[in-house]
């Protein structure tokens, strides 16, 4: 099973526990498509866990450009100022012209900050919207999921239940069917998990409530398939019941 360390998820445990459980599904439904949609989400698991080490290290190139950017607008600002004569600017302007000016050095200061601002915070930015990327599509995943369980009737499996010529084929058991829905759940379960290693180190609030998303998303819909589950229990007890 995925487990934790001191402060975070461990990312390879929850690609471990996904081929483990790639390999149960296989092994109880080999015609399933629902074990080939786990060989998937194995394959998003290995690609999420390199993205959070990736994207928990700094970008070298968009940090430098960064820091040039900003020594060349120190410098160029240093430079113009160095070659004005600011007494003879003082003496042979009058106030309202002088004014005028500093307005529009306030106006040209607050734009080169402004762009500044855009500079800087580019890698926080393309981050942010890597990861968002990522999280929409584990949002799609908890979805497909979903409609894998959603033909799966607990009440279809008693006897004498009336089916008609466009009700989907059912050949599981009780038992079989408890154990579909059970891997169901789990994998929504490890989706979630997965959408939770990208807010491990994240401080950004889009982030954060992105993967809040994801994980009541993928709890809600765990929620109906464990009710499932529940009937499924309940009805296989008032059948021992009744014998």
């Amino acid at each position: 099973m995925a487990t934790l360390t001191a402060t975070s998820l461990d990312a390879p445990s929850l690609v471990t526990t996904l081929e483990k459980l790639q390999a149960r599904i296989v092994s109880r439904f080999p015609a399933a498509n629902l074990g080939r949609l786990c060989g998937e989400l194995v394959g998003v698991a290995r690609v999420t866990a390199a993205n959070v080490e990736r994207l928990g290290r700094p970008f070298l190139g968009l940090r430098l450009l960064a820091a040039a950017v900003i020594g060349l607008w120190l410098g160029a600002t240093g430079w113009v100022l160095s070659t004005v004569n600011w007494a003879e600017v003082s003496r042979r302007t009058d106030t309202a012209a002088l004014t005028q000016g500093l307005d529009s050095m306030v106006n040209l200061l607050l734009l080169a900050v402004a762009a500044l601002w855009f500079v800087v915070t580019l890698e926080r930015r393309v981050k942010r919207s890597r990861t968002l990327d990522a999280l929409y599509q584990l949002r799609s995943i908890a979805h497909v999921i979903d409609m894998h369980q959603l033909t799966k009737d607990p009440t279809m499996v008693l006897q004498g239940t009336t089916t008609t010529a466009e009700s989907p084929e059912r050949h599981m058991s009780e038992f079989e069917l408890a154990r579909y829905l059970d891997y169901c759940a789990e994998m929504l379960a490890l989706t979630a998990k997965l959408a939770a290693l990208y807010a491990g180190g994240s401080k950004d609030e889009q982030v954060i409530s992105a993967v809040n998303e994801v994980e009541d998303l993928a709890s809600n819909l765990g929620r109906k398939i464990w009710q499932k589950i529940m009937i499924l229990s309940q009805l296989d007890e008032a059948r021992a019941d009744r014998r």
